[in-house]
């Protein structure tokens, strides 16, 4: 089995959010950083559409594909079929608080189950050759001591998992939407930075409450990696210096954000001819323009115009066209 590989970046699963068009666009503005898929539960994978589930295009490499569920040989089956279509890395989701997840013993609250979670992992291991990770929250409920998390960490660390991915917030699974849990919790960055002090020989990464590049670079002094989550979407721009300022690579891949757009047009258009509808491609771009002069322009030429049965490449186009091309900013 492999090792994970060290990211200075990765973007969190985010469901409704990282679908393959979201990863297809951010490809125009970083070809580093991990990207993960939505939460995808072994369900889904082997009762239902699993080419749908699991399709992606290859540009969209380096990709993890995070699963939901708790039966060690149902996650080892759909671990195999994603190692086959080649994803470069599964991920286990020990973090989402929502009821439907709880219903299906998955999510956070199998911190509580942190031998089951090892044993998931190991069948995992033994169905693939691609690294196997966690991604969890530091607790719940009244299991969000310290010692609660290292407890979870050293039972699965005995699998063979040698990443974890720490959302620096506990949950509570009664009493909180999963939007509350991702921000009234209070952030303890502190805990992630002792695991891995605790921990060196673990790659850890921390989640949570990061917003810019900057704070990136600050918590990388800490940790082997960080996870943005939903900046990436409010803000897609932010990774367009990700290349050159995490990664040491020459060149980033779009100068402007014309660029990240004009560089995603063939994508657009080949999806258009197999059937996909303009408004959900054009979702993950809306706020590339955020803060731009023509940027609310832009976004409602495509909102309202969008959705049309008609809508085609000429509407993007003409949406484009409502937006100066004189900037030349940088990345946030």
């Amino acid at each position: 089995m492999r090792r994970a590989t060290e990211h200075p970046l990765s973007v969190a699963p985010m469901m409704d959010r990282t679908n393959r068009h979201y990863r297809a666009f951010a490809r125009t503005l970083t070809r580093r950083t991990l990207l993960y898929t939505e939460m995808v539960t072994t369900g889904a994978i082997l009762f239902g559409d699993h080419k749908r589930h699991l399709a992606f295009d290859t540009s969209e490499n380096p990709l993890v594909l995070q699963l939901g569920g708790d039966e060690p040989e149902a996650l080892a089956r759909c671990a195999r079929l994603a190692e086959e279509l080649g994803y470069d890395e599964i991920n286990l989701n020990v973090g989402c608080p929502s009821d439907r997840v709880q219903r299906g013993n998955f999510g956070v609250c199998l911190m509580g189950q942190p031998e089951l979670v090892a044993k998931c992992v190991a069948a995992m291991r033994e169905a693939v050759k691609v690294p196997v990770s966690v991604k969890h929250r530091i607790g719940f409920d009244d299991k969000d001591n310290y010692e609660d998390m290292l407890h979870f960490v050293d039972v699965v660390s005995q699998s063979g998992c040698d990443r974890f991915t720490v959302h620096a917030r506990k949950a509570w699974l009664q009493g909180l939407s999963p939007k509350q849990n991702r921000n009234i919790p209070p952030l303890r960055y502190e805990d992630v930075h002792r695991l891995k002090r605790e921990r060196p020989e673990l790659l850890i990464e921390i989640n949570g409450g990061i917003t810019d590049l900057s704070t990136v670079q600050k918590e990388l002094k800490h940790s082997d990696g960080v996870m943005v989550g939903r900046a990436a979407w409010d803000n897609p721009w932010m990774l367009a210096r990700v290349d050159t300022l995490l990664y040491g690579a020459e060149a980033d891949p779009a100068k402007t954000r014309h660029d990240a757009v004009r560089a995603h047009l063939p994508y657009i258009e080949r999806m258009l001819d197999v059937g996909e509808r303009l408004h959900h491609l054009t979702r993950p771009m809306l706020l590339i323009f955020a803060g731009q002069p023509g940027g609310k322009k832009w976004r409602r030429h495509l909102s309202e115009h969008g959705h049309a049965s008609e809508a085609g490449l000429q509407t993007l186009l003409d949406a484009l066209a409502l937006v100066p091309e004189t900037l030349r900013q940088s990345a946030a």
